[in-house]
């Protein structure tokens, strides 16, 4: 009580934001009549006066007064609009970085070029976000003309763009472009090679039309690139030939061409075993005469040839794995339970499937991915714009941080909403929507019938043209088609039906638009002045007469099939009618077996329908029944926001592991040495593996020296005579034969810096690095994926879930950096380099095939969302391994950094 006493003093927020920005407005009108006084080129001159205020220190809020009318000015006389006071509250909403709801038909379009120059004045670049490519391309060659004419550039970003146009439509001023473009170039960028190959520039300010349907109702998927990486399958096939043919060593002393350390369940090669398979691969054809394995150009060979070898002599048929229909399926060691869908990482699963002579499937991997909600809020500004936005005001302040303010209409609304009438069975309705469209059509009254699905389309289409009434159907499928068509939705007796979606983003006129005629008169070159004025004159006189009788009939009526789960979404259908003042009228027509009816009302409707002995066609229209169904889809908007803000809550988690990994890249790209990076992967890996045989602070009987010289030399090529240096040096103790071995290792390295030169090397360093970090990135979603797919089960252990996930996650983004740096470092120590030319020999990035651009299906999010949540029988799905035991897949890793991480 005392809230709304309140309001009723001093206004909502909402008045007080409006009353502001309308004292700010009176500033702007009082500067018009200045600037009618200006020639074209005093007007255009203006941008660069406000560029050159901005550099010497002039705040943006101050220039917005001038900038305003400025552009104002410059779309009256290049597209002859005018903006309305109301328009420039909107352009002053989107400037402070808030939400404008604008009904239908204000002006959404042009209002958006008010903030779009002015922040575009600091020549950051501003992105104008459309829902489709037809309507960035219409806006963009549209309101580009007035950003010419004040010296701006405009772009426009489209799907299959070639990459330099891409470049130039990001380099503009002003870019317009759809959400999933700007989405997936953003992901791009994180995955080429080249800091020139990037399109985009930071993001800066971001203005997004349809702001509802891009940040609510396609923020519950994720964007993804996904593709197969170009893996010569053959290879495989071709490598493991080799493990046959050589020897296992019984002990450390006996000859062998391999042995392997059952500790830590690793394969190490002996001398012998090199040049054996230097001579096997030379002779297969594999390896040029003379060549070395640990030649630059020959590290993926290496790779193929240690795959090979861990699968022939770790990995068991009928023990670690199984064969079934052709396919190697991983067992559970402890459990005994097969792992269907899940492959061993780093081309092991490859190397067992070659090994056994079934197919060798290429991994289709997910290669990057973001959510809209953490893709939009990277923008240091955000606003938006839409008919529709204050029912989810609440959701846009809570994951945006966004303010919605509602901006007053240009003249009152006049439209009629009649109640919703309700019928007990779809025949019945479907019949009384017939009837209604039918009254309409006779006596001249354009009608729009919104449907939620094609499916309803194309039933309501059929019944039509067995009534013999003529319609025009549009499904959201021909953007620009549709476009056409939903504008001459206002011709008299016109019938049009169409999904919610269909033809957003055009403004249907009644009378129909002569917009097209109008252009083909002014760009007629055979036709005077004189006869083009004349022709025009015509044009709107036959047009007047057409909308004066559209007005008599009642203006355009909407006819909504059904109640859509979210109150928005009708609004947005209703708002199709009664822009600008006009007269217009809408109701919606439900019956019991809608779903929303179904699930939450029917049986109450129902009893009162009986109770009343309503004869069969008779609907049943009380406020009370209006206000039930808006309850009910209180209920359904709310729960859609708890799976969208459960999924947020989830992506979250990785969205903090995707900045760390893609600033690293970006410095890595950026960075002309990265030497000292190496340098210090390098001591940290050595200094861990030498841990592990001489144990901090250890006696020196518990050193394992033999082991220590083995894997040096088998992992780093670091061949050191550590127990010959502890035997004539007695005082050499832990900390000084450690600095010696790194000693020598720099030594050894700087050697191949001095073959290859400095330049050569570090951008060898740059491609081991980036393919690394590329590889274990992909490799780390999946692990994030099957993770998400099961932690919901933790809950049975009264454990909460999203902080289990948390927890995990986190364990397993330290155990891929660990894993980053232990590979840069063994294949920068052991490639050896004879020639420069070893170096530019290296392909040290594999390009994927096969990509693929999905914007997932909403179902699938929403399992997702739905399974956090579910309450399911728990199953035994873990099988029984400590987190920090040895993996029993025989890698050598910890059990949580390997295979444990997958669970």
């Amino acid at each position: 009580m005392l809230q709304s006493m309140f309001k009723k003093v001093f206004g909502s927020r909402n008045e007080r934001l409006v009353k502001q920005y309308l004292q700010k407005v009176k500033a702007i009108n009082a500067l018009e009549p200045a600037m009618e006084k200006l020639s074209d080129a005093e007007l255009a001159g203006k941008t660069a006066e406000f560029k050159t205020r901005l550099e010497n220190g002039e705040a943006l809020d101050k220039l917005l007064p001038e900038a305003f009318a400025v552009v104002r000015e410059a779309s009256r006389r290049v597209l002859g609009m005018r903006h309305f006071d109301v328009q420039m509250v909107g352009g002053m909403v989107l400037h402070d970085g808030k939400i404008a709801e604008m009904r239908t038909g204000e002006g959404k379009t042009l209002m958006a070029t008010l903030a779009a120059y002015l922040n575009a004045l600091t020549g950051k670049g501003v992105h104008v976000v459309t829902v489709n490519d037809y309507l960035a391309s219409r806006d963009a060659e549209w309101m580009g003309r007035l950003y010419g004419f004040l010296g701006l550039t405009t772009g426009v970003n489209l799907s299959q763009m070639p990459h330099d146009a891409k470049q130039a439509a990001y380099a503009a001023d002003i870019t317009y472009g759809t959400n999933n473009e700007y989405g997936f170039d953003y992901l791009r960028d994180n995955m080429v090679y080249q800091m020139g190959e990037k399109v985009q520039r930071p993001l800066a300010f971001g203005i997004i039309d349809e702001v509802d349907s891009i940040l609510i109702d396609e923020a519950r998927t994720p964007l993804i690139i996904s593709g197969q990486s170009e893996e010569n399958t053959a290879l495989y096939q071709q490598v493991n030939l080799v493990p046959p043919r050589l020897a296992r060593q019984k002990d450390e002393e006996s000859e062998g061409d391999y042995s392997v350390d059952e500790k830590s369940r690793q394969v190490l090669l002996s001398e012998a075993g090199h040049e054996k398979i230097e001579e096997i691969l030379t002779e297969m054809g594999l390896l040029q005469p003379g060549g070395s394995l640990y030649d630059a150009a020959n590290i993926m060979l290496m790779h193929h040839v240690y795959a090979a070898l861990r699968a022939h002599a770790l990995f068991f048929k009928d023990q670690h794995y199984v064969v079934q229909n052709g396919e190697v399926i991983i067992v559970d060691e402890f459990t005994g339970r097969l792992m269907s869908g899940r492959r061993w990482s780093e081309g092991l699963h490859q190397a067992v499937e070659a090994k056994e002579g079934v197919a060798i499937q290429k991994e289709n991997q997910t290669l990057a991915s973001i959510t809209f909600q953490n893709f939009f809020r990277m923008y240091e500004k955000l606003s938006g714009m839409t008919g529709t936005a204050d029912t989810e005001a609440f959701e846009f302040q809570s994951i945006y941080g966004l303010e919605t303010v509602v901006v007053p209409t240009h003249r009152p609304m006049i439209r009629k909403d009649e109640h919703d009438q309700v019928f007990r069975t779809a025949r019945e309705r479907d019949q009384a929507v017939i009837n209604e469209v039918r009254a309409c059509y006779e006596r001249g009254q354009p009608v729009l019938v919104g449907t939620t699905s094609i499916e309803a389309n194309e039933k309501l289409s059929a019944e039509l043209k067995t009534a013999g009434l003529p319609h025009n159907v549009l499904n959201a499928k021909q953007h620009e088609r549709e476009a056409e068509v939903i504008a001459q939705a206002g011709m008299s007796g016109g019938i049009t039906i169409a999904t919610n979606m269909a033809g957003r983003g055009t403004d249907i006129v009644l009378g129909g638009s002569i917009q097209k005629e109008v252009d083909a008169i002014r760009n007629d070159e055979a036709l005077s002045d004189a006869d083009k004025d004349a022709r025009l004159a015509a044009l709107k006189v036959d047009w007047q007469v057409r909308h004066d009788a559209v007005l008599a009939a009642g203006g355009l009526h909407i006819i909504g099939t059904e109640r859509h789960e979210s109150r928005r979404v009708d609004n947005q259908l209703r708002g199709r009618s009664g822009r600008q003042g006009d007269p217009g009228s809408s109701r919606f027509f439900l019956s019991l077996e809608d779903p929303l009816l179904r699930i939450f009302a029917s049986d109450r409707v129902a009893a009162i329908m009986n109770r009343l002995k309503m004869p069969e066609g008779e609907a049943i229209e009380h406020p009370w029944v209006t206000r039930a169904i808006e309850n009910a889809q209180r209920k359904v908007e709310q729960r859609n926001f708890d799976i969208r803000k459960q999924l947020l809550e989830y992506d979250d988690v990785s969205n903090d592991q995707r900045k760390v990994i893609y600033e690293q890249r970006n410095e890595l790209l950026a960075s002309a040495d990265i030497g000292d990076t190496i340098r210090a992967m390098r001591d940290d890996v050595l200094n861990e593996t030498i841990n592990l045989h001489i144990a901090p602070g250890s006696m020196d009987e518990q050193w394992d020296v033999p082991g220590l010289e083995k894997t040096l030399a088998a992992q780093f090529a670091l061949h050191l005579p550590l127990q010959q240096w502890l035997d004539e040096d007695k005082t050499l103790n832990e900390e000084g034969l450690r600095k010696k071995t790194m000693e020598a290792a720099d030594a050894a390295y700087q050697e191949k810096e001095a073959l290859v030169g400095i330049e050569g090397l570090r951008q060898f360093e740059r491609g081991v690095m980036l393919q690394s970090l590329d590889t274990h990135w992909r490799e780390h979603l999946s692990a994030l994926d099957h993770l998400r797919q099961g932690i919901h089960l933790r809950g049975y252990a009264q454990k909460q879930p999203k902080q289990e996930y948390k927890r995990e996650a986190f364990e397993l983004f330290s155990a891929m950096l660990t894993a980053i740096k232990a590979e840069v470092t063994q294949i920068t120590t052991t490639v050896q380099i004879r020639a420069p030319e070893d170096v530019q020999a290296v392909e040290l990035h594999e390009e994927p095939s096969h990509i693929e651009y999905q914007h997932a299906g909403y179902d699938e999010a929403q399992d997702f969302a739905e399974a956090a949540t579910a309450r399911v029988t728990p199953a035994d799905a873990y099988p029984k391994v400590g987190r920090n035991d040895p993996c029993p897949c025989g890698s050598g890793k910890k059990y949580k950094q390997c295979h444990g991480k997958l669970s």
